[in-house]
């Protein structure tokens, strides 16, 4: 197709752009290859042209970045070809509130994707269009992929995570790179996520002229393996290592995928050989991730690896507290408190409990008294008290006495014994919901009378000896640990 030269004298269409662009991607299929053009040129459209100067628009920064870096000079020679008096091409990002949000599809009404065809391209199955969509990944971090709620204002700093905020807040400030990687790990629901989208929102602060691309490893995975559907791994390394900072969230998640976990081992490499920061959370220290190869356990526990610890009482309060706050609700004090005794497991069911407290007053109106909240969060409550079991207890007596776990279950009847012996039947009858028969099967097979004297004579000696009542009282405290 030829097209009409136009100058700038007069005011040059956007339908004469459209047709140039056309041509512009073709000549770029054929020169620079099909994959690069798919993966870059694709991704863009001339939106207008004034004294001598094309703007092409997109609304992805890394394709933004890379054509005015790595092929602004060819993109210049490709629009002279067509229209000479052009003097320079520039890349903007498309305005947020732009009609044209959707680039590749703009680029399909007003270019028509389906023309543009190399020769290897001529025997394909898919047309061209159907690959270039399939592979807009959209790997850059934008705040529609950030949680607002997960910045380091609302991370309620306490003893058992103070090591891992102080981390990423030192890696998010500093413009040097510290710690490479910085590697996360704790248990679900402890705040991990809430670091990472915390370190992101901060850089993109502090740096915005940093690229910064987070990604779960469940994303991650799903864009190699697309990546090696389409034919376009190159496009796919490419964009991965000409990031500023990469962060992968819940990294176990490639446990097993011996493939993806090759792909990342080269990408980490190369990014941290070019010093490019990498940030990791997973639910396990790098040594104990489970299904993964153990050179790459070796390179991620070669930075700063930084662990959240279960929360205490005095973390959880503070972190009811701060939701509450946020909530604008004033909760009666005992409420926060006694929540923040029962709900041990984790930061998201205790926050939910929290939720599911304001639901139930304003929806069924009720005041809040101790049995409205326990009949609330009965299932949660129940869930997190710990399941003491008869080896629990007869491990914790024997550890206490001094004795061993075969003399416990013996039928000797000498002194050192029988009071451990006794006090544990007694602990089991009230610690646990085993019958009475059960529980003496377990203490070598003696029967349920024998259960019932020994908790009689525990009884009895709490009554008489002090020092035997603290000692239960010990042993409570430390099976309910």
């Amino acid at each position: 197709m030829t097209v009409k030269q136009a100058t700038f004298a007069d005011e040059v269409s956007v339908n004469t752009l459209a047709e140039v662009w056309k041509n512009v991607l073709k000549d770029v299929s054929k020169t620079l290859g099909p994959g690069c053009c798919q993966s870059w040129f694709l991704h863009a459209f001339p939106c207008e042209c004034s004294d001598g100067t094309i703007l092409l628009q997109t609304n992805q920064r890394i394709v933004r970045d890379r054509l005015s870096s790595q092929y602004n000079r060819e993109l210049l020679t490709l629009w002279r070809k067509y229209l000479p008096q052009v003097s320079s091409v520039e890349v903007i990002m498309a305005a947020a509130n732009d009609a044209v949000t959707d680039i590749p599809s703009a680029t399909s009404r007003y270019v028509g994707l389906a023309d543009i065809r190399s020769e290897e391209d001529e025997d394909a199955d898919s047309p061209v269009q159907e690959k270039a969509e399939s592979l807009s990944p959209h790997l850059d971090v934008t705040e529609s992929q950030l949680d607002p709620r997960f910045k380091f204002d609302n991370f309620v700093v306490g003893k058992p995570n103070e090591f891992a905020y102080a981390a990423a807040m030192s890696v998010a400030d500093s413009e040097a790179i510290q710690f490479n990687p910085l590697f996360l790990y704790g248990g679900v629901g402890l705040g991990k996520t809430h670091l990472m989208h915390a370190i992101a929102w901060k850089m993109k602060a502090a740096f915005p002229e940093k690229m910064v691309m987070y990604l779960s490893a469940e994303q991650f995975m799903y864009q190699f393996i697309r990546a090696l559907r389409f034919k376009n791994v190159m496009s796919f390394k490419e964009q991965l290592r000409n990031v500023d900072v990469l962060m992968i969230d819940d990294f176990q998640f490639i446990g097993g995928k011996e493939a993806t976990q090759e792909e990342f081992f080269h990408t980490f490499n190369s990014l941290v050989d070019n010093n490019k920061q990498v940030i990791i959370s997973a639910d396990k220290s790098p040594s104990s991730l489970d299904n993964i190869g153990e050179r790459l356990k070796s390179r991620l526990g070669c930075g700063l690896v930084a662990d959240i610890h279960p929360t205490t009482y005095e973390l959880r309060l503070g972190i009811l507290q701060s939701k509450a706050a946020r909530m604008g609700v004033n909760f009666p004090k005992w409420l926060i408190e006694f929540v923040a005794a029962k709900i041990t497991s984790n930061v998201r069911e205790l926050e939910g409990a929290l939720n599911r407290i304001v639901a139930h007053a304003s929806l069924i109106g009720a005041s809040l008294t101790l049995d409205v909240v326990q009949e609330v969060l009965r299932d949660l409550i129940r869930s997190n008290e710990r399941c003491i079991t008869i080896e629990d207890i007869q491990k914790r007596v024997c550890e206490f006495f001094s004795v061993k776990i075969g003399d416990l279950l013996s039928s000797k009847r000498v002194r050192s014994l029988v009071k451990p012996r006794q006090i544990a039947m007694y602990l089991c009858k009230t610690l646990t919901t085993k019958s009475l028969p059960e529980i003496g099967r377990l203490f070598g097979g003696k029967d349920h009378a024998t259960v019932i004297h020994a908790s009689k004579r525990v009884i009895e000696l709490c009554n008489e000896d002090p020092e035997v009542a603290r000692s239960i009282e010990v042993l409570k405290a430390l099976l309910s640990v």
